[in-house]
């Protein structure tokens, strides 16, 4: 553990066409290899089958898979005498949407598809209905931390 105080926090910068954050984290977290332009490229295809599918703000719909796919609580493993637990811990708001993002691109890298931007815009509007990979892992770390409710007190 660090001794010289904490880290300062890094406010991600905004995003070029639609001035978000959220969509910045998401590039981001979709680049491979340096390769921004076609992560942007990625994301913007992605919007425009949105777009063109539902009729919606493809930003709303973003927003809404995310927040449905955000945990609010998850395991972490401790080592209490010996033996490991997983012990339930609540989580930020900033290191749930980190964990929906990373669900929500896992879980369309999975998918079977032609391209990633038809694969990340199928699993955006499944997760803003409530279905999808992502949703099922969120429901998934839930049960995990319903299980373990009785290691709370190793916190």
């Amino acid at each position: 553990m660090s001794r010289r105080g904490t880290a300062e926090k890094k406010i991600a910068k905004f995003d070029p066409i639609y001035g978000n954050r959220l969509l910045n984290m998401l590039i981001n977290r979709i680049m491979k290899h340096g390769k921004k332009s076609l992560a942007y490229q990625i994301l913007y295809q992605a919007f425009k089958r949105i777009q063109q599918k539902t009729k919606r703000n493809p930003l709303s719909v973003l927003r809404q898979a995310i927040h449905r796919v955000t945990p609010y609580i998850a395991v972490k493993a401790r080592r209490v005498s010996g033996s490991t637990y997983q012990v339930p811990v609540e989580i930020g708001s900033t290191q749930g949407k980190a964990l929906a993002i990373r669900w929500l691109l896992t879980a369309s890298r999975k998918r079977p598809g032609r391209n990633m931007a038809f694969k990340l815009s199928s699993e955006l509007l499944d997760a803003a209905e409530g279905s999808g990979d992502a949703i099922r892992k969120k429901e998934e770390t839930h049960r995990m931390a319903e299980a373990n409710r009785a290691f709370a007190h190793f916190r």
